[in-house]
């Protein structure tokens, strides 16, 4: 029988001047990841890029559970971005996508970036 892949959902918070596509974001983790681990911590991983919000700045990302530590590491390592200097950070993490958004509505990042919409 085949186990059930336990996963982990990270929110994640993108600092930079610029404005980035899905993919970008995206291959900076996946770039990070190989780096560190090499291509079986990455086959490990199982990384995937959920969501991303331009205006917001804000990124959810989809990793194994027993990767959780390695996934964080190497999102610390990001700084850039394609050829814009960047940083990435981990804002919470979650076993669920609607367990994240409920964790992350009452966070000071989210209360900070509906102030500066308004």
């Amino acid at each position: 029988m085949t186990r059930l892949v336990r996963r982990r959902y990270l929110a994640l918070r993108v600092d930079c001047e610029e404005s980035f596509e899905f993919n970008a974001v995206s291959d900076a983790v996946w770039n990070a990841v190989l780096r560190l681990f090499g291509e079986v911590g990455a086959s490990q991983a199982g990384l995937f890029l959920v969501k991303y919000d331009d205006e917001k700045r804000y990124a959810v990302l989809r990793c194994a559970h027993k990767a959780l530590p390695m996934v964080r590491a190497a999102i610390a390592t990001i700084t850039r971005i394609g050829a814009a200097p960047a940083a990435v950070h981990v804002i919470r993490v979650s076993g669920t996508l609607k367990a994240l958004s409920r964790k992350t509505a009452n966070t000071q990042y989210e209360q900070c970036a509906r102030q500066l919409s308004e």
